[in-house]
Protein backbone atom coordinates (compact mmCIF):
# COMPACT_ATOMS: atom_id res chain seq x y z
CA UNK A 1 0.00 0.00 0.00
CA UNK A 2 2.74 2.52 0.92
CA UNK A 3 6.02 0.68 0.76
CA UNK A 4 8.04 -0.50 3.70
CA UNK A 5 8.14 2.56 5.96
CA UNK A 6 6.09 1.76 9.04
CA UNK A 7 5.99 5.32 10.32
CA UNK A 8 4.78 6.72 6.98
CA UNK A 9 1.98 4.16 6.92
CA UNK A 10 0.94 5.02 10.46
CA UNK A 11 1.06 8.75 9.65
CA UNK A 12 -1.20 8.14 6.67
CA UNK A 13 -3.70 6.46 9.00
CA UNK A 14 -3.47 9.37 11.39
CA UNK A 15 -3.79 12.02 8.65
CA UNK A 16 -6.76 10.24 7.08
CA UNK A 17 -8.50 10.02 10.44
CA UNK A 18 -7.83 13.66 11.29
CA UNK A 19 -9.20 14.73 7.90
CA UNK A 20 -12.33 12.64 8.55
CA UNK A 21 -12.79 14.23 11.98
CA UNK A 22 -12.34 17.72 10.49
CA UNK A 23 -14.89 17.00 7.75
CA UNK A 24 -12.31 17.51 5.01
CA UNK A 25 -12.65 15.79 1.64
CA UNK A 26 -10.95 12.40 1.43
CA UNK A 27 -9.33 10.57 -1.45
CA UNK A 28 -10.69 7.03 -2.00
CA UNK A 29 -7.88 5.32 -0.05
CA UNK A 30 -8.14 7.87 2.77
CA UNK A 31 -11.89 7.16 2.90
CA UNK A 32 -11.25 3.42 3.18
CA UNK A 33 -8.70 3.97 5.94
CA UNK A 34 -11.07 6.30 7.83
CA UNK A 35 -13.92 3.80 7.55
CA UNK A 36 -11.74 1.04 9.00
CA UNK A 37 -10.61 3.33 11.82
CA UNK A 38 -14.21 4.28 12.52
CA UNK A 39 -15.06 0.59 12.97
CA UNK A 40 -12.32 0.28 15.61
CA UNK A 41 -12.88 2.81 18.40
CA UNK A 42 -10.59 0.73 20.60
CA UNK A 43 -7.69 1.98 18.45
CA UNK A 44 -8.54 5.69 18.38
CA UNK A 45 -6.14 6.45 21.23
CA UNK A 46 -3.24 5.14 19.11
CA UNK A 47 -4.09 7.67 16.43
CA UNK A 48 -4.30 10.56 18.88
CA UNK A 49 -0.86 9.94 20.41
CA UNK A 50 2.18 10.84 18.29
CA UNK A 51 4.36 8.49 20.38
CA UNK A 52 2.25 5.51 19.27
CA UNK A 53 3.63 5.89 15.75
CA UNK A 54 6.90 4.40 17.04
CA UNK A 55 5.54 1.68 19.33
CA UNK A 56 6.34 -1.95 18.60
CA UNK A 57 3.65 -4.60 18.99
CA UNK A 58 5.33 -7.98 19.23
CA UNK A 59 3.33 -11.13 19.95
CA UNK A 60 5.11 -11.44 23.29
CA UNK A 61 3.21 -8.34 24.49
CA UNK A 62 -0.02 -10.30 24.36
CA UNK A 63 -2.24 -7.88 22.45
CA UNK A 64 -3.16 -7.15 18.88
CA UNK A 65 -1.08 -4.78 16.80
CA UNK A 66 -3.72 -2.14 15.93
CA UNK A 67 -1.84 -0.97 12.84
CA UNK A 68 -1.53 -4.49 11.44
CA UNK A 69 -5.16 -5.26 12.25
CA UNK A 70 -6.46 -2.15 10.50
CA UNK A 71 -4.02 -2.66 7.64
CA UNK A 72 -5.40 -6.15 7.05
CA UNK A 73 -8.92 -4.72 6.87
CA UNK A 74 -7.68 -2.21 4.29
CA UNK A 75 -5.92 -4.93 2.31
CA UNK A 76 -9.11 -6.97 2.23
CA UNK A 77 -11.09 -3.88 1.20
CA UNK A 78 -8.70 -3.28 -1.69
CA UNK A 79 -8.87 -6.94 -2.71
CA UNK A 80 -12.66 -6.85 -2.72
CA UNK A 81 -12.70 -3.65 -4.78
CA UNK A 82 -10.43 -5.21 -7.41
CA UNK A 83 -11.82 -8.76 -7.04
CA UNK A 84 -8.26 -9.98 -6.71
CA UNK A 85 -7.61 -12.75 -6.34
CA UNK A 86 -10.37 -13.40 -8.83
CA UNK A 87 -13.41 -14.75 -7.02
CA UNK A 88 -12.67 -13.19 -3.64
CA UNK A 89 -15.63 -10.84 -3.88
CA UNK A 90 -18.16 -13.65 -4.36
CA UNK A 91 -16.51 -15.73 -1.63
CA UNK A 92 -16.69 -12.71 0.68
CA UNK A 93 -20.38 -12.21 -0.10
CA UNK A 94 -21.09 -15.85 0.79
CA UNK A 95 -19.04 -15.45 3.97
CA UNK A 96 -21.00 -12.34 4.97
CA UNK A 97 -24.22 -14.33 4.60
CA UNK A 98 -22.76 -17.15 6.73
CA UNK A 99 -21.30 -14.82 9.38
CA UNK A 100 -24.23 -12.41 9.33
CA UNK A 101 -21.93 -9.38 9.42
CA UNK A 102 -19.36 -7.90 7.04
CA UNK A 103 -16.93 -6.96 9.80
CA UNK A 104 -17.00 -10.48 11.22
CA UNK A 105 -16.48 -11.88 7.72
CA UNK A 106 -13.37 -9.72 7.29
CA UNK A 107 -12.04 -10.91 10.64
CA UNK A 108 -12.46 -14.51 9.50
CA UNK A 109 -10.67 -13.69 6.23
CA UNK A 110 -7.80 -12.17 8.22
CA UNK A 111 -6.93 -15.61 9.56
CA UNK A 112 -6.43 -16.81 5.98
CA UNK A 113 -4.58 -13.66 4.95
CA UNK A 114 -2.29 -13.85 7.98
CA UNK A 115 -1.45 -17.50 7.32
CA UNK A 116 -0.65 -16.90 3.66
CA UNK A 117 1.45 -13.82 4.46
CA UNK A 118 3.32 -15.67 7.19
CA UNK A 119 4.09 -18.57 4.86
CA UNK A 120 5.27 -16.21 2.11
CA UNK A 121 7.54 -14.38 4.52
CA UNK A 122 8.89 -17.63 5.93
CA UNK A 123 9.64 -19.06 2.50
CA UNK A 124 10.72 -15.80 0.85
CA UNK A 125 8.05 -16.07 -1.85
CA UNK A 126 5.05 -14.05 -2.91
CA UNK A 127 1.74 -14.83 -1.18
CA UNK A 128 -0.09 -17.73 -2.79
CA UNK A 129 -3.40 -16.34 -4.02
CA UNK A 130 -4.87 -19.79 -4.72
CA UNK A 131 -4.16 -20.99 -1.19
CA UNK A 132 -5.61 -17.75 0.21
CA UNK A 133 -8.80 -18.00 -1.83
CA UNK A 134 -9.19 -21.70 -1.03
CA UNK A 135 -8.91 -20.90 2.68
CA UNK A 136 -11.62 -18.26 2.40
CA UNK A 137 -13.89 -20.58 0.43
CA UNK A 138 -13.55 -23.19 3.18
CA UNK A 139 -14.97 -20.63 5.61
CA UNK A 140 -18.14 -20.36 3.51
CA UNK A 141 -19.02 -24.06 3.82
Amino acid sequence: MFGQNREDLRRFFRTSWNKRLAGQPLQPLERLVAEVIEQHPEYHAYLADEDQLQQDFGPEQGHTNPWLHMGMHITIGEQLGADRPSGIRSAYQRLVLRQGDSHAAEHAMMECLGAVLWEAQRSGTTPDERTYLACIKKLTR
